[in-house]
């Protein structure tokens, strides 16, 4: 078994991220697997490296430790773009100059009174740059949706719990992830590759085998696996785990500075004390 922790050293670890951490790293240990450590901070101008420096600190302060080199997502890019590379040269991704804000617009007179889908990455991209067949240097690159299924009548993984219980396959149909996924981004118009693709390509060069992370990502979980897929990478079985939420049910953020590990520590919190504080 081979688990991973992958924060971005975008802002303090928060007990959201204790959560994550404790857990990927329990499952791996109490089997005798390896708990690995990705730093995903292919987004240099958030990434800061005094915010990574905290990351190693309070990991080691809650007492997990790491199996081989940590893997930063900054120097990658060269495995992103070969990757990138082969799903165009298959014909699965197209060029797109479409903004957010283009987006919301056709997004705004739907058809028929139809409202628009919320997928994983937001509103559902319409399919306004479908017909483009030609790579633009500074556009983005979406997958093709119906090209990648290719007549598969669903995408299925499986799920399993903190304590190693299969919970059962996870079945999405096609016609499903048409209309709620739709053509979702692979490279974003500076050709840094987007998380969709990264984590994927990431995840099989470290050879994870089951990946531990917030239920919150269990709907971009079929685009995962479809990626896997179209790659001929093996699928890892997942464990979504249920989110730290505040008093008021809200899951925390970065920007709950309050909830911050390093804030817990210098009031003289204890490891153990984190770990009851999140039900560990």
């Amino acid at each position: 078994m081979r688990t991973r922790f992958a924060p971005s050293p975008t802002g303090p670890l928060h007990l959201g991220h204790a959560f994550s951490a404790i857990t990927a790293h329990d499952v791996a240990r109490t089997r005798g697997g390896e708990f690995l450590l990705r730093i995903e901070d292919i987004d240099q101008s958030r990434a800061r490296p005094e915010w990574e420096a905290q990351i190693y600190d309070d990991l080691a302060w809650l007492g997990l430790t790491w199996d081989g080199q940590v893997l930063r997502q900054s120097e990658r890019a060269a495995d992103y773009a070969a990757t990138v590379a082969q799903l165009w040269d298959a014909g699965l991704l197209y060029s797109c100059k479409c903004t957010r804000r283009d987006i919301t617009q056709a997004a705004s007179a739907p058809q028929e009174g139809v409202a628009p889908h919320i997928g994983p990455d937001g509103l559902v991209y319409p399919g306004t740059c479908q017909s483009q067949r030609t790579w633009i240097d500074d556009a983005a690159l979406r997958m093709r949706i119906s090209e990648a299924l290719n007549g598969k009548h669903y995408i299925d993984f499986q799920e399993v719990d903190a304590d190693g219980v299969t919970l059962g396959n996870n079945i999405t149909s096609s016609e499903y992830i048409t209309e709620y996924i739709g053509d979702f981004i692979i490279s974003r118009r500076n050709r840094e590759a987007a998380y969709h693709l990264a984590v994927v390509v990431d995840d099989a060069a470290q050879g994870i085998t089951h990946v531990v992370r917030g239920e919150d990502l269990k709907s971009a979980t079929p685009i995962h696996v479809l990626l896997q897929q179209l790659l001929d990478y093996p699928t890892p079985a997942y464990i979504h785990h249920p989110l730290i939420r505040d008093a008021a049910g809200k899951r925390l953020a970065k920007r709950d500075d309050a909830k911050a590990i390093s804030k817990f520590r210098a009031e003289g919190v204890s490891p153990s004390d984190i770990r009851a504080m999140i039900g560990l």
